[in-house]
């Protein structure tokens, strides 16, 4: 079973390299779709979390971001696809096989005929995504040379592992965990890592007595924008190759981030009573992020509940649960990124067609066993990834002499402090 999984998803390049020819419809396909997927991260969620924060942080937050992006993509080519897609170890990580790339050539194919190195590429916009996702809920108290630590090791001990149980042959993979793009191994991996880092590392000071009002919500209905955009290639391109199952995930995906965002702008109707741009830019992401795991598996019907409710519960997130616990996540990444995914990671056992699931139970008609082969998938993302998140922190901390900047730094701003810049020139 798993090894039928691997060539659906174009993961065995390396078994099947005698039998496939290259296919330039899926490598433009690919290529393509892997440039949706990196302007998501230093343009689209940089934006996003940007006007999400106090003018004299936005520059820091926007720096945070992009150079996740950076660090993680050189992290990613260095040793942490190895460790997502080399050869299984205990069914939790990869070997070094593939260290810097080593035995891969750019003569190399996946199964469906793109490229080896386009896949590379692709997979690393995943793992630097997920780990800029943390930043929105530390951000306007860290150290800028704690976070490149962090991003550094969290790449390396988290991601990389949480990847390679689901997608790279590791156990949950073997078991039949459906996550079309992401789900658990970005969405509410991202999510989790940012709720133990903001704990981890304290309030900001003056929260939540201090009103901290956004920078601009416009740079942050352009960064949603955006998102939306990159986000078909997220999805659609998670189905490795240009054919019906892409087509599919590229209307679910637009659909369910429609519906969310709708429903935001319903909820916010009856709380407040006025709609907000930015519960209407949040609902938005919050239905791309529950319909992520989903996109390939589900129809119209399922796309729509899953939107609906990826919108629900990410604003019962953001707007109560955030105050029960007292959590400051100051760009709610757990409220909308880690909510919305376990939504949406569970839904997907209940609403995934039969005829489109990969191999595992539902494939074999047991809708009960799928359901519960995606809790397991949770539980396994939430212990694992708040137990390594925390060790990775500290050791960070550590390294860098503490995570949290001083009290003057955070008073001045830390754009100044940090960097020496301006986000805004006014």
């Amino acid at each position: 079973m798993q090894y039928k999984l691997l060539s659906l998803l174009g993961l065995a390049s390396f078994a099947f390299a005698g039998d496939v020819t290259l296919d330039s419809g899926n490598t433009a396909w690919m290529m393509v779709a892997t440039a949706f997927v990196m302007l998501m991260t230093p343009a689209g969620l940089a934006l996003f979390y940007a006007g999400m924060t106090r003018a004299k942080n936005t520059l820091n937050t926007y720096m945070m971001v992009f150079s996740a992006y950076a660090l993680a993509t050189v992290v990613w080519v260095f040793w942490g696809y190895s460790l997502t897609f080399g050869d299984d170890i205990g069914g939790i990580i990869g070997n070094l096989k593939y260290l810097f790339l080593n035995g891969i050539s750019y003569n190399d194919l996946e199964s469906s005929g793109y490229p080896t190195y386009v896949f590379i590429a692709f997979q690393g916009t995943f793992a630097a995504i997920t780990v800029a996702i943390a930043s929105g809920s530390i951000i306007e108290r860290v150290k800028f040379s704690t976070w490149l630590v962090f991003v550094l090791l969290w790449v390396t001990f988290v991601y990389a592992p949480v990847a390679h149980m689901v997608w790279g042959g590791g156990f949950l993979m073997g078991d039949g965990a459906l996550d079309f793009a992401g789900g658990t191994v970005v969405h509410m991996n991202g999510g989790l890592a940012g709720l133990i880092a903001a704990l981890m590392v304290g309030k900001r000071r003056g929260y939540p007595k201090t009103q901290m009002m956004p920078s601009s919500v416009i740079l942050t209905a352009l960064g949603a924008a955006l998102l939306w955009f990159g986000w078909f290639g997220f999805n659609a391109g998670s189905e490795f190759g240009a054919d019906n199952v892409a087509g599919s995930a590229f209307l679910m995906t637009n659909f369910a981030a429609a519906a969310a965002a709708v429903t935001w702008i319903i909820l916010d109707y009856l709380k407040f009573g006025k709609p907000t741009l930015l519960g209407a830019a949040t609902g938005a992401v919050a239905g791309l992020v529950a319909i992520t795991p989903a996109a390939g598996f589900v129809n119209v019907v399922g796309a729509l509940i899953i939107g609906i409710g990826g919108s629900v519960t990410a604003f019962l997130g953001v707007t109560y649960l955030k105050k029960l616990l007292k959590i400051d996540d100051s760009l709610d990444a757990f409220g909308v990124h880690f909510i919305a995914g376990l939504w949406g990671a569970i839904a997907t056992g209940f609403f995934a067609l039969k005829d489109l699931a990969w191999d595992g139970p539902l494939k074999e008609g047991d809708r009960l066993a799928q359901i519960w082969v995606q809790i397991e998938s949770v539980l396994v993302t939430i212990v694992f990834v708040a137990i390594m998140t925390a060790i990775v922190l500290k050791v960070a901390s550590l390294l860098t002499g503490g995570a949290r900047v001083d009290e003057e730094s955070e008073i001045q701003g830390l754009d100044a402090t940090e960097h020496g810049e301006k986000g805004f020139n006014l």
